[in-house]
């Protein structure tokens, strides 16, 4: 998953992405993660080409949430406010939307939360071409807090259903508290407290409950500690709703009828997440993919590595004295490893991802390295972009000519999101090159 790039993106509807994203799922910007959602892998792997161009980064690898709702940020703009408006750039609330209008979900939502004053309602139906959600600003005595609802479709039993209910690797995204479970009736339903920015530098809080039922209904309830997402102060410690009201009202039975009432070509938007205020600039690119859920009929799917067999391919290719006190990997095309050479710790992540051929001219330009084997070498040294103080990334990513893509970068700390914990990564730009253009890659396809 996680490649990202020089544009920084993300995430993040992981950012639409995820309609979770918000900056927990955002990507550092210089590689593109093209895991969490995987709708129509061609289609993915492109937009990692477009966003990557040529480095690569984490963005939060399965990270069920963090997130945005479905159709919010409505194609750009500041990432300030995660809200419908009309033309006068006031929050609105659609009645003439659907089968059931934005006025009707905004009152099953105040209809759900507990007494108090509410404000700065909007909403869209179920017929609305971004898809419906609805959001309020509720304050039960001690301070306004924002609350969403997002409504959705994915595809049952599919890895990006799976991935919207996994809780992050904190080696990328920092949380008080997530919890998994799988109900009765199959339904994956995720619980998670943790900040609107990974780097905490905004005391802003944001818990959800993410819900994919069995048959592919996808409900988010988020709330924050501020009357809005992100550019609000904080008006109090913690959001308003304990985890289990957020449960109970992902949990009630009425949010499916809303989602039957999507119209077919309209239930799938929206399902990859947002990326925040950082990483408005990949809204486009996530969009395009959220529109593709299912590849057409017809479509090849790109060939895709399993996570595990990169991970244990990336372990015996570390050069000695480089220790590995974390590890990781997500299904398919990445892992990562934290080291500890007795100078601090160092995480090295990776992607490796077949069938790039056709894109290899995006992302390398006329000043890549290409070795006498033809493959092409892009190399990076700069600052993470997480938020970690110090924290720099050095990135080797390569092509060769049957369209094998292997990216790996090294920071000088064992998160992103951390400061440094020591002067440079533990691998040295040649060891990193060396890892890369590895012979051993061409046996994982």
């Amino acid at each position: 998953m996680p490649l990202d790039q020089h544009e920084d993106p993300f995430e993040g509807r992981l950012g639409d992405a995820l309609r979770r994203a918000g900056d927990a799922f955002e990507t550092d910007g210089h590689a593109m993660v093209g895991g969490g959602a995987v709708r129509g892998r061609r289609l993915l792997f492109r937009r990692r080409a477009a966003m990557l161009g040529g480095v690569a980064g984490i963005a939060l690898v399965g990270v069920g949430g963090a997130v945005l709702l479905p159709g919010i940020g409505d194609g750009g703009g500041s990432g300030k406010q995660s809200v419908a408006t009309d033309r006068s750039g006031e929050p609105s609330v659609r009645d003439d939307d659907g089968e059931m209008t934005g006025a009707e979900l905004i009152q099953r939502l105040k209809d759900m939360l507990p007494k108090g004053k509410f404000s700065g309602e909007s909403a869209r139906g179920t017929g609305a071409s971004l898809g419906p959600y609805a959001q309020v600003v509720y304050d039960d005595g001690k301070g306004a807090a924002a609350v969403q609802l997002g409504l959705g479709r994915v595809e049952a039993g599919s890895e990006h259903a799976r991935q919207l209910t996994e809780c992050p690797d904190k080696a990328f995204v920092e949380f008080d508290a997530c919890a998994e479970t799988v109900l009765q009736d199959g339904s994956r339903l995720m619980l998670f407290q943790g900040y609107e920015y990974p780097d905490r530098r905004e005391e802003t809080r944001h818990w959800y409950a993410q819900l994919v039922t069995a048959d592919g209904y996808d409900i988010s309830v988020m709330e924050w500690n501020a009357p809005a997402q992100k550019g609000s102060p904080v008006s109090r410690e913690e959001p308003p709703l304990t985890t289990a009201q957020l449960k109970d009202i992902a949990l009630d039975s009425g949010w499916r009828g809303a989602i039957d009432a999507i119209p077919e070509d309209k239930g799938d938007e929206g399902d990859e997440g947002d990326e925040g205020d950082e990483g408005d600039e990949g809204d486009e690119g996530e969009k395009e993919a959220s529109s593709t859920e299912r590849p057409e009929a017809g479509s090849a799917q790109p060939p895709v590595v399993d996570g595990a067999t990169i991970q244990k391919t990336l372990a015996g290719l570390l050069p000695d004295g480089a220790h590995g006190v974390d590890e990781g990997s997500q299904e398919s095309d990445f892992a990562y490893v934290v080291l500890d050479d007795g100078k601090g710790h160092s995480l090295v992540q990776i992607n490796v991802q077949p069938g790039m051929a056709d894109v290899a001219d995006s992302l390398f330009g006329a000043d890549a390295e290409t070795l006498p084997d033809g493959t092409k070498v892009a190399t990076r040294q700069g600052p993470g972009e997480k938020g970690g103080a110090g924290v720099v990334m050095w990135t080797v990513d390569t092509i060769r000519t049957d369209g094998l893509r292997v990216v790996i970068s090294a920071f000088n700390s064992g998160a992103q999101h951390t400061a440094a914990t020591r002067e440079t990564p533990a691998l040295t730009m040649a060891q990193l090159k060396e890892i890369a253009t590895s012979e051993k890659w061409k046996t994982l396809g």
